[in-house]
């Protein structure tokens, strides 16, 4: 099995108790479609760190911070359309039921972290949305300041990624490691891909390059 269906597979497990079935069904559909790139590098990070690191115990944690990424990309988008202005009175249903999804997709993500060392980052992420979407709703706000403040949620997903990854091996990322998040998220411009090229090939082995320098520096 590839990273990406174990990411994808464990953000659905993580979702097979929700009730009601519909709402459950609709989860599981959206997951289904989802991009899954902050899942997998979760995956990669702690592979690239410890290559003897059970997978089994990562899956969790790369599935938590899938599922925190989704959930608020699905809100950052029912806030960009505004569906209960813009679509007729029926589709307001539609426009419910994604807002119920996202906010399942969060805790389950929270939950799935809880008692990891990726909690308290996991919290400052989905405050940096918070912030962000704020000051993009504000009057003023020209539209290529609201473009970056949309992208800062791949940032920081891709961050909470690496922090996921690294902590679930025993310890925490270097600066560099989590500069390297970002700069793959710049790549993503601002739209993550689809699975089968969820991230350069090149990733694993970037990764542990930098960590093996971080370490020879701490030895000096």
């Amino acid at each position: 099995m590839d990273d990406a269906a174990r990411a994808r597979d464990a953000a659905r497990e993580a979702l097979a108790d929700v009730e009601p079935e519909q709402l459950r069904e609709a989860l599981d559909a959206r997951i289904g479609e989802a991009a899954v790139t902050p899942g997998v590098l979760a995956l990669v990070t702690a592979r690239a760190l410890d290559p003897d690191v059970e997978l089994g115990d990562v899956t969790d944690r790369a599935a938590g911070v899938q599922l925190i990424y989704e959930g608020l990309r699905l809100t950052r988008t029912v806030a960009r359309e505004e569906p209960w202005v813009t679509a007729p009175t029926a589709a307001d249903i539609d426009a419910d039921m994604d807002i119920l999804a996202a906010d399942v997709l969060v805790s389950r993500g929270f939950s799935l972290l809880a008692c990891t060392d990726a909690a308290r980052p996991a919290v400052d992420v989905v405050r940096a949305f918070g912030r962000d979407q704020t000051l993009r709703d504000r009057e003023g706000t020209d539209a290529e300041t609201a473009v970056g403040l949309d992208r800062n949620l791949e940032v920081d997903a891709l961050e909470l990624a690496v922090v996921a990854g690294t902590t679930a091996v025993g310890g925490d990322p270097p600066e560099e490691l989590l500069a390297y998040a970002r700069d793959l998220a710049a790549d993503c411009d601002g739209e993550f891909p689809p699975a089968g090229r969820a991230l350069p090939e090149t990733t694993a082995d970037r990764i542990a390059d930098i960590s093996d320098r971080a370490v020879s520096a701490t030895d000096r």
